[in-house]
């Protein structure tokens, strides 16, 4: 008897392992995109890393986990770098990165939704981020676009010559 249990308990495990979805590592290219604006302030930050694992089919099995480097924060204005990096602000000396942890990925409509920890000046806040997931010949393009409340954050003071929401665009390229 257990010479026929053990066989068909291996072609059992193969045949279900065959069916099994691994989501796939990306690695963050070249070309990335991290936006800001609002009414009276706008720019880039230039330095994205981190790990992104994502199955398109199997979103559950999905993980974000980036980083933004604040002092990479470009404005267009030398000033306004200076005193967006100052404590007055984002303070980046003392809070380094933004940092971005997902904790849920749903097929949400023609995209996607991630829920995760976003963490800006030491306060973390969970944030939704809708987002579409485009494959290309080189590899895809994840493209995202939310807008946060400064003020949650304690970035600058409430009220002042900024708006309290910041839009933030994204469009990040990814390969194999």
């Amino acid at each position: 008897m257990n010479k026929y249990i053990y066989p068909a308990i291996a072609t059992l495990i193969l045949t279900t392992s065959a069916f099994t979805f691994i989501a796939t590592n990306w690695k963050i290219a070249d070309g990335y995109n991290i936006e800001f604006s609002s009414n009276d302030a706008s720019g880039v930050f230039k330095t994205f890393k981190g790990d992104i694992v994502f199955d398109e089919q199997n979103p559950a099995a999905s993980k974000f986990n980036v980083s933004i480097d604040v002092a990479s924060i470009n404005t267009g204005n030398g000033l306004q770098n200076k005193h967006a990096k100052s404590d007055e602000w984002f303070d980046a000396a003392k809070y380094p990165q933004i940092r971005y942890v997902s904790q849920k990925v749903v097929k949400a409509g023609n995209g996607f939704q991630v829920t995760g920890d976003l963490e800006v000046h030491g306060v973390k806040r969970s944030t939704t981020i809708p987002f579409t997931f485009q494959k290309s010949a080189a590899g895809a393009v994840f493209t995202g676009s939310f807008t946060v409340n400064r003020s949650d954050f304690k970035v600058g003071k409430p009220g002042g010559d900024v708006g309290e929401q910041i839009k933030i665009d994204i469009k990040v390229p990814v390969t194999k």
